[in-house]
């Protein structure tokens, strides 16, 4: 956690390293943190939002999984639909099966007081988990993972303005340079750009 007054910045996580510290939380059965992490780095929401999440917004009644659910953004106040990824959905279920909860209608991330977790709590679990897994970044937390989905859709995308253009919307940014601020492409990225041109 960082000292008052003071600013952190948080480093885009790999999507290679978030995908291999999922399924190494899940082998070591820490289904909470595998699935925090999956949710945050598939759905790119704030984290305020992710925690608000409860399992009747994700699954039916049936415990299938659903296509997609609402949220509305506790920052922007806007209206949002996610679309739940198949290859998520699958990963969702599994974990769902192994935690076990009460009812469909708890929240996701509760600790085992029964009580959602803090942003600050969960901040501090990202830094126990990069200590004991090894991760390579230096600032890790939360918002490193709403980073990583964002650098992920920009470099499938081709690195294409019109995909910088898409997720300025999604994180309802007021302007792409903003967004390329926060996904990290860095001036040596733009400068490179020019290494390419070939007679």
């Amino acid at each position: 956690m960082s000292r008052k007054y003071s600013h952190t910045t948080a480093d885009v996580l790999q999507w290679s390293d978030a995908i291999n510290l999922i399924a190494k939380l899940e082998k070591d059965e820490n289904y909470k943190m595998s699935l925090f992490i999956s949710v945050s780095i598939f759905f790119g929401l704030r984290v305020s939002d992710t925690l608000s999440i409860t399992w009747e917004q994700i699954l039916n009644k049936d415990q299938t999984i659903k296509v997609d659910f609402e949220v509305i953004e506790k920052k922007t106040k806007k209206y949002r639909i996610i679309k739940i990824n198949p290859e998520l959905a699958k990963h969702i279920l599994s974990c769902y099966q192994k935690m076990r909860p009460k009812s469909l209608q708890e929240f996701v991330f509760v600790s085992n007081k029964r009580s959602v977790y803090s942003v600050q709590r969960i901040n501090i679990i990202l830094k126990e988990i990069r200590e004991k897994y090894k991760i390579e970044i230096k600032n890790f937390s939360c918002h490193s993972l709403r980073k990583c989905f964002g650098a992920e859709l920009y470099r499938r995308g081709d690195k294409s303005e019109h995909m910088l253009l898409k997720l300025s919307m999604i994180f309802n940014h007021s302007s792409t340079q903003i967004t390329r601020r926060y996904i990290g492409i860095q001036s040596a990225d733009i400068s490179n750009m020019y290494d390419v041109l070939t007679f």
